[in-house]
C-alpha cells in the first residue's frame, strides 16, 4: 500500500472501532436495564457524566498533564536551532501551526505530542532520540509527531477514553448493585432466565471489551500517523530508519505510566508481558515492514 491508501484505511477502521465502542455502551445500557430494571435508568447520565468530567478535563490540560507526568522541558529555539528547522521544515509541508518543542532528560531515545488541538500542540524529545538519529530519522519522528497533532489524535483517545470510562464505572455500579440485591424486584418481574445470564455476561464482560476497542484505536491511530508522516516528508525510509533505530535500542524511558504509555512514538510498555490485543502500538517489526512496502513504491 501507498501512504494514501494506508491514511484512508486506518481512519476507516478507527471509525470502524468507535461505533463498536458506541454499540458496546447501547449493550450495556440494554442489559442493565433489562437485569435491574427501569428504575437504574438515572445510573447511566452519572457514570457518562463522571466520565466525562475525568478524561476531558484531562485533554483541557493534556499539554501541562504530560509536561508533568513526563518531566519535559520546554525549550526555545536559541537552545536548539537545528531540531527548530527540522521542525519548521515538517510545519512548511504539513501547513500546520508551530507547536511548543520541550525535552525529556532520558537516554533512551523516544518522542511524543500532546495537546488538544494544532493551537495548543507540543512535541517532545528525549535526549537520547536527540543523540542517536540523523537528521533523515528525526525528520520521520517529527512528522509522525506532528502527523498526531494533525489528525487529532488526542481528541479521537479522549472520545475513546471517554467511552471506555463510561463502560467501566457503569457496569462497576451494576455489579455492586448485583452484589447488594439491588433491583431484584425488577429482575423477578422479568421472567426470562436467559436474557437475564445474557444480560449479567455483558455487564461483566464490557469493561473489558471497552479497553480492547481503546486499544485497538490507539494502534491504528499509530498506523494513520506513520502514513501521515510519509505524506508530509514523501520519504518513507525517514521514518522507517529511525524506527529500527528504536527496535534495536533496548532501553527505556524512565517514566513508563501507563497513563501516558500511548502517546510515545514507541510505547515504554513493550517487551513486558502484556498481550498484542492490550498494546497501544502496533509491533514495530510490522510498522517497519509497512513502511519498506512504501518505500518500494516510491
Amino acid at each position: 500500500m501507498n501512504f494514501r491508501t494506508q491514511q484512508a484505511a486506518n481512519k476507516r477502521k478507527t471509525i470502524g472501532l468507535l461505533v463498536g465502542m458506541a454499540v458496546l455502551v447501547w449493550l450495556v445500557v440494554y442489559a442493565a436495564l433489562t437485569y435491574f430494571g427501569t428504575s437504574t435508568a438515572g445510573i447511566v447520565p452519572i457514570a457518562v457524566g463522571i466520565a466525562l468530567i475525568s478524561v476531558w478535563g484531562s485533554y483541557y490540560g493534556a499539554d501541562k498533564l504530560v509536561i508533568t507526568m513526563t518531566g519535559a522541558k520546554l525549550i526555545q529555539e536559541s537552545d536548539n536551532p537545528k531540531l527548530f528547522n527540522l521542525i519548521q521544515e515538517v510545519i512548511i509541508a504539513s501547513g500546520l501551526p508551530m507547536p511548543k518543542v520541550a525535552i525529556v532528560v532520558d537516554s533512551a531515545p523516544n518522542a511524543f505530542a500532546t495537546g488538544r488541538n494544532p493551537e495548543h500542540a507540543l512535541i517532545a524529545f528525549t535526549t537520547g532520540i536527540l543523540e542517536a538519529m540523523d537528521r533523515d530519522q528525526l525528520q520521520g519522528v517529527i512528522a509522525h509527531e506532528l502527523a498526531h497533532v494533525a489528525n487529532r489524535d488526542t481528541l479521537v483517545s479522549a472520545v475513546a477514553a471517554t467511552t471506555a470510562g463510561a463502560i467501566a464505572i457503569l457496569s462497576d455500579m451494576m455489579t455492586r448493585m448485583m452484589w447488594f440485591g439491588g433491583g431484584r424486584r425488577d429482575r423477578d418481574s422479568n421472567g426470562n432466565p436467559i436474557l437475564l445470564v445474557i444480560s449479567l455476561l455483558i455487564l461483566i464482560l464490557a469493561p473489558l471489551a471497552a479497553i480492547l476497542l481503546k486499544s485497538a484505536i490507539s494502534r491504528k491511530r499509530e498506523s494513520l500517523a506513520d502514513a501521515t508522516a510519509v505524506a508530509f516528508t514523501r520519504n518513507p525510509a525517514g521514518l522507517r530508519s529511525a524506527l529500527e533505530v528504536l527496535a534495536s535500542d533496548s532501553t527505556v524511558v524512565r517514566q513508563k505510566s501507563t497513563s501516558v504509555a500511548h502517546i510515545w512514538i514507541e510505547s515504554p510498555l513493550d517487551g513486558k508481558a502484556v498481550s498484542k490485543l492490550f498494546s497501544t502500538h502496533p509491533p514495530i517489526a510490522e510498522r517497519i515492514a509497512v513502511l519498506k512496502a512504501m518505500e518500494a513504491l516510491s
